[in-house]
């Protein structure tokens, strides 16, 4: 007699554990950050006439953006993700996305037109990436 556990049936090794949304949400943070960060470091004196964004500013960004997604790395590769770790991710997500649209709200960076809608759209993902990080960490 066969077993349904033999019937050829295969599933992903990770598929079954509590932590696999929030591993995949961090992992997709990390990629999508750090191409986003090298992105601002290797373009920024092309970025800075599209997106109206002085490269004074790409910079830094670059830089904090590359570095988060290192930190995000280590956060989402350790054997037990730590619930604080996560919830600082999230805040941090959060706080960038409501960042982002107050600073086109207020025109703090003087950004062209496609500079404010990659601004709120920038900030629409990373609210979407903070979200799914919340109900990854909720099946914990």
């Amino acid at each position: 007699m066969m077993s349904s556990h033999d019937a050829g049936t295969v599933t992903a090794p990770d598929a079954a554990r509590p932590d696999g949304l929030l591993r995949f949400a961090l992992l997709a943070d990390v990629v999508l950050t750090g191409a986003n960060g090298v992105g601002y470091l290797l373009l920024a004196t092309v970025l800075d006439s599209v997106l109206g964004v002085d490269r004074s500013v790409l910079y830094p960004v670059g830089v904090f953006l590359t570095g988060y997604a290192l930190w995000l790395l280590t956060v989402a590769r350790r054997e037990d993700i730590g619930r604080g770790a996560v919830a600082a991710v999230i805040a941090l997500n959060t706080a960038w996305a409501v960042a982002g649209v107050l600073a086109v709200a207020v025109d703090a960076l003087t950004a062209t037109g496609v500079g404010n809608g990659w601004i709120v759209f920038q900030g629409l993902v990373v609210a979407a990436m903070g979200a799914l990080q919340y109900a990854g960490l909720r099946r914990l």
